[in-house]
């Protein structure tokens, strides 16, 4: 008999809720040992991996699929390797589930603290990349909860293969291959299906396109913590050190140009621009970077790719080598821009004036600003995180790169010695 998908995903919900409960009681040396067994199982079984995730890409190629998404989508040995290392990174920080954080004393004795607890059963919609298969697992069995992942029809191969070894890995340390489970058809019925699950799913994150983020949001039936556009910022300030200023473009633009944390959009100051922009126009130029620029930036550009910014352009994620330019009168005028365009997810300061960089800091609203540093630093791994699920541009209940510690919460708990509510 076929089982409907929506009774599949249904299944699937229940399966997660029970073995979340499991999870949420493991002790931190069982959930250590799933880890480490995991990173050995990566590194064991790399050829495998490379070998489904070969089917994937070339299927993708002949699909004709744009060099962004191809590049996200391509498993290689450095990130197979980079994903054993986040397993051990993970597998070594301090579990925090069951810490009493807060703890304070009511005049009748009562002792009243916070306690830190996994968030339940989490449900993740994804495209293309699959090794945020391992980093949202991973990431999820340290913080207690259970995990859904149901990635892009692109990955499909790669992201069963490596739900293979989630399983082996949890197996090994006598916990539930049920708290990391991957959808495994390509129909899009199980996102609609799994949007409501509100039963037995606590928190959904989608992550991917904007198209797929607001449709999940209008779906979803539960709480959604959304990995929305990546529409990133780098102002350079009057009196900006100009060369680092020219590394920290060309490094947030032309690194990895198809991710979140690329620079989108350059914002220079009007006594800079004449100095700065040629430049720009030479280093970024030669990398093949297009620029739409608008009518004060635009003539500084010679010898560049450059054409009139088109009303669109500003406020746009363009997962290319492609980079809006704009002059500004003012740290004022940058702030207000950020503002209208921006996605909430990355903004950068270049900045001699510390009193700018302060105001820069506490005014541009992103869920990272930075001083004097790349865009591309928003990342669970390079903040320290070990590995990130996301980066949640929206401000409940976390704000910016999500690792273990924003995927719990935490509950009241109070200890009495027999006190009554006169």
């Amino acid at each position: 008999m076929t089982v409907s998908i929506e009774l599949q995903m249904e299944q699937m919900g229940q399966r997660a809720k029970k073995a979340a409960r499991v999870l949420s009681a493991a002790a931190p040396a069982a959930k250590t040992q799933a880890l480490r067994a995991l990173a050995a199982l990566l590194i064991e079984r790399q050829p495998d991996i490379l070998k489904a995730n070969a089917l994937d890409v070339n299927a993708a190629k002949a699909a004709n699929m744009d060099a962004p998404r191809l590049d996200r989508l391509t498993l290689t040995p450095r990130i197979m390797a980079d994903m054993a290392d986040a397993c051990l990174h993970v597998a070594e920080m301090a579990d925090e589930v069951g810490v009493i954080e807060q703890q304070w004393q009511r005049p009748n004795g009562l002792m009243i603290g916070k306690m830190r607890i996994p968030l339940g059963v989490i449900a993740m919609i994804f495209e293309s990349r699959p090794n945020v298969t391992i980093d949202a697992a991973i990431l999820c069995l340290k913080a207690g909860d259970a995990v859904i992942l149901r990635g892009g029809s692109e990955a499909i191969h790669s992201n069963l293969a490596l739900a293979g070894l989630l399983h082996e890995a949890l197996r090994s340390a006598g916990l539930p291959e049920d708290a990391a489970q991957v959808v495994e058809t390509t129909d899009r019925a199980a996102v609609a299906a799994l949007c409501k699950l509100d039963k037995y799913v606590d928190v959904m994150i989608p992550r991917g396109g904007e198209s797929l983020v607001r449709a999940v949001c209008e779906a979803a039936t539960m709480p959604v913590l959304k990995h929305y556009m990546g529409v990133c910022h780098l102002y350079i300030d009057e009196g900006a050190d100009l060369g680092m200023a020219l590394r920290l473009a060309h490094n947030g633009k032309v690194q990895r140009p198809g991710v979140c944390n690329a620079l989108e959009c350059l914002l220079v100051h009007e006594k800079e621009a004449a100095a700065f922009l040629p430049m720009l126009a030479g280093k970024l130029g030669a990398d093949g970077v297009e620029f739409r620029a608008d009518a004060r930036a635009l003539p500084l550009l010679s010898g560049a790719k450059a054409v009139p910014a088109r009303p669109g352009d500003f406020g746009q994620e363009f997962h290319d080598l492609i980079l809006a330019v704009r002059v500004v009168d003012s740290l004022d005028d940058a702030l207000d821009h950020i503002a209208s365009y921006g996605s909430n997810h990355t903004e950068v300061i270049c900045t001699n004036n510390h009193a700018n960089a302060t105001r820069f800091l506490r005014e541009a609203d992103a869920s990272l600003t930075a001083v004097n540093a790349s865009t591309r630093f928003n990342d669970g791994g390079q903040l320290g995180l070990g590995a990130e699920i996301g980066i949640c541009t929206s401000k409940l209940h976390s704000y910016g790169a999500m690792g273990v510690r924003e995927l719990t919460t935490t509950k009241f708990v109070a200890l009495g010695t027999g006190q009554i509510r006169e």
